[in-house]
């Protein structure tokens, strides 16, 4: 291959592009990105930056001296994929002709209908988000927070920590029940009532009031929850319309082999753009978390320069983290599909938890609460029962 184009410029994308040259490829690489910035770490976004105690020089995720030798065109978007011509052809109006192609573009952060325009609105995932969000949290004043997964959850801590007074709204019955199971879903997201935060679970967003700037978040039973600063986070879309008639087959994302490769040759996937087989699960699984982001491009560049000679394996279970009013929460697998969750180390009431889950009696899920050393050791193991 005389030229690869990686398409993404956050942690898969750089992450691509490592692989690339620490496998053997010494040709002409292009590293492809919608945003100004070099690459940065983005876990941080919700936490620490949003506290003031990590700076952006901290975020950078290239290390001192490093050089790829690659090609950085950054601040413009792929807007197309020509297959015929194997180009990706950029918002600018150039293109670039390759020989084998990653698609990293991530996903984007969704939003609420009808807040365009309005001030004081924000979602949580691009640097440029977190600058802004930070800002007015600095200004203090009633923050809420519409959904209860995640990201919400870090924003709420890390607001709640501020001095701000902080409200979340999650439609569903039960926060973090998607992720974690309505058991251990409750028993996190109660962390939220233990410092004083208010979790209303169960009733959904109406919409939002306010002239120019946000004032209320208006929810389906009538009711309507003062606000000065308003985040939304209610998931995120794959970044994937620029490749609409490409030939790339779209289902939630691109759609992968068990090693990132696509329908089309030389062309391969990774990040929260990427929509992965599961050979275990037998399902495809699209993985929004940094370890998938950092792992997962070593398989599918091998596959990338071998022409997709090489033998898919099976991808480690998904692990991610986060840390919400100083409890660090670590979570790997898949809750899905368990019939069974044991609390095996601590206490629920005590926020302080090492939990398995079990189909058929065997583990495919762990969840951890302040129990780093006995999760590390769980998470092997249930990357030996999967693999």
């Amino acid at each position: 291959m005389r030229t690869v184009a990686v398409v993404g410029a956050s942690l898969a994308g750089l992450s691509a592009a490592r692989s690339l040259r620490k496998q053997g490829y010494d040709g002409r690489l292009v590293v492809i990105g919608g945003e100004l910035h070099r690459p940065y770490d983005r876990p941080p976004l919700s936490k620490e930056f949003l506290a003031g105690t990590v700076d952006e020089a901290e975020l950078a995720l290239e290390v001192d001296g490093e050089d790829l030798q690659a090609e950085w065109l950054l601040g413009v978007r792929a807007t197309g994929l020509d297959r015929t011509e194997r180009a990706v052809r950029l918002a600018d109006g150039r293109e670039v002709r390759v020989d084998g192609l990653v698609i990293a573009t991530g996903a984007a952060a969704r939003t609420l209908p009808g807040s365009e325009g309005l001030s004081g609105v924000h979602v949580v995932r691009t640097l440029d988000d977190a600058r802004a969000l930070r800002a007015e949290l600095a200004q203090g004043g009633r923050l809420v927070v519409i959904g209860g997964g995640f990201i919400g959850a870090e924003v709420a801590s890390t607001a709640q920590v501020l001095g701000l007074d902080v409200t979340v709204v999650e439609a569903a019955p039960t926060a973090l029940a998607g992720p974690l199971g309505e058991r251990m879903g409750a028993i996190v997201s109660a962390l939220h009532a233990d410092h004083g935060v208010r979790l209303l679970c169960g009733v959904g967003v109406k919409g939002l009031s306010g002239e120019r700037r946000v004032d209320a978040v208006l929810l389906e039973d009538g009711r309507g929850i003062p606000a000065d600063i308003v985040v939304v986070g209610v998931g995120a879309r794959p970044c994937v319309e620029w490749l609409a008639g490409s030939g790339v087959e779209l289902d939630n994302g691109v759609k992968c082999g068990a090693d990132g490769r696509t329908c089309l040759a030389g062309v391969v996937a990774v990040g929260d753009c990427a929509n992965w087989y599961d050979p275990h699960a037998g399902a495809y699984r699209r993985v929004e978390h940094w370890t998938g982001a950092r792992e997962r491009p070593d398989a599918a560049v091998a596959t990338l320069l071998a022409g997709g000679a090489t033998e898919p394996g099976v991808p480690r279970p998904p692990y991610f983290w986060s840390d919400q009013y100083g409890v660090k929460i670590q979570f790997a697998g898949h809750a899905a599909g368990a019939d069974s969750v044991t609390v095996e180390e601590g206490a629920p009431d005590d926020r302080n938890v090492l939990a398995v889950y079990r189909r058929a009696g065997q583990p495919v899920a762990v969840l951890g609460m302040n129990q780093p050393r006995l999760f590390t050791r769980w998470r092997k193991q249930l990357g030996r029962t999967t693999s």
